[in-house]
């Protein structure tokens, strides 16, 4: 297996948890009430997981001095996170997983694209392609079907 293969699989099977998490954050939600109180539980539960990995694998503390060297808006990552985590609890029970993940990978694709055509916030430029937009519209369309569907 070449070093690509391994990176696109691991993109993969990121991608193939979302729904079980999404779908294990909104059973929790039933017994939990508020979106937040399981957006919380969730954080803790994947920080105490990273928290276990890092401590197994023997990864130092990062110091003090790199850390210091970080601007304020590198840390709104988790913040992101968190809004991610909490906006699929709050809408899948109202409008199902397919359609609140297929949402989620049209706003991400789209995002996605406009931060790798401007190569923002340090990401290496890619092109928005013509051929890498009707990739997106694509998807947007697949969301269209998901959503039709739905109704």
């Amino acid at each position: 297996m070449n070093g690509r293969t391994l990176y696109l699989l691991a993109a993969l099977v990121g991608g193939a948890v979302l729904p079980v998490q999404v779908a294990l954050n909104t059973l929790l939600r039933r017994y939990v009430g508020e979106p937040m109180q399981v957006t919380f539980i969730s954080y803790l539960a994947g920080t105490l997981a990273s928290l276990a990995i890092c401590l197994f694998a023997q990864y130092p503390l990062p110091a003090m001095t790199t850390l210091s060297q970080t601007s304020w808006w590198m840390w709104v990552g988790g913040c992101l996170g968190t809004l991610y985590v909490w906006s699929t609890i709050f809408a899948t029970p109202k409008i199902g997983a397919a359609l609140a993940l297929s949402l989620t990978i049209a706003g991400q694709m789209i995002a996605a694209l406009l931060l790798d055509h401007y190569g923002a916030l340090g990401l290496t430029k890619y092109t928005a392609s013509p051929t890498r937009i009707a990739g997106v519209v694509l998807v947007v369309l697949g969301v269209s079907l998901v959503a039709y569907v739905k109704r």
